[in-house]
């Protein structure tokens, strides 16, 4: 059973590291058409409403689709009172119980809430309500599940490792991560 959390997490951790290098281009993207708009627009006076959404999108996107390459190199904000206090089993418990407790049925709620927004729009295939605005609306709404897929996916990543850490794996400390997560290259 062990060798099987050990390779969810190291499945769970390729999916988020995937998607996260992939939408990581996308900021490039977002740059690169927010420049041409302010370039068409005040060099030329011309003006896209679809490529102005553009770059709004993309920047959803990578905020969305990243949440879990950011989940997955420890990049979210914490509130750490008392955590960087404690015993490496207690901040595991605590690991666990957050994301069981609060995590994981937030993200129950978020896609289910969501999910007649999400619908709606997909049998309609709703575009955007600009004159000219990208068409697929319903895509970008659609990144709400995928928000909620990829951290509830690194959420289940973080219960085993804190598990297998609970069970004698030291190499899943709280405290490890933490150094390897915030070392420079090389450093870790």
């Amino acid at each position: 059973m062990l060798n099987s959390l050990e390779g969810f997490i190291a499945a769970s951790d390729a999916v988020n590291e995937w998607i996260g290098r992939i939408v990581a281009w996308l900021t490039v993207g977002c740059v690169l058409t927010c420049f041409m708009v302010v370039l068409l627009r005040y060099g030329f006076s011309i003006g896209f409403p679809w490529m102005q959404e553009l770059y709004v999108w993309q920047h959803a996107i990578v905020f969305m689709a990243g949440a879990g390459f950011t989940f997955l190199h420890r990049g979210h904000v914490n509130v750490d009172i008392a955590y960087t206090r404690f015993s490496p089993q207690t901040k595991a418990w605590i690991d666990i119980l957050g994301t069981v407790l609060f995590l994981l049925p937030w993200m129950a709620v978020l896609a289910w809430t969501s999910s007649q927004f999400v619908l709606s729009s997909w049998q309609i295939l709703e575009p955007s309500s600009q004159t000219n605005g990208m068409p697929g609306l319903f895509v970008l709404k659609s990144m709400i599940w995928v928000f909620c897929g990829v951290i509830t996916l690194q959420g289940l990543a973080l219960i085993a490792r804190r598990t297998l850490f609970l069970a004698g794996r030291e190499e899943h400390s709280p405290e490890d991560e933490g150094k390897a997560a915030y070392a420079p290259e090389g450093d870790t």
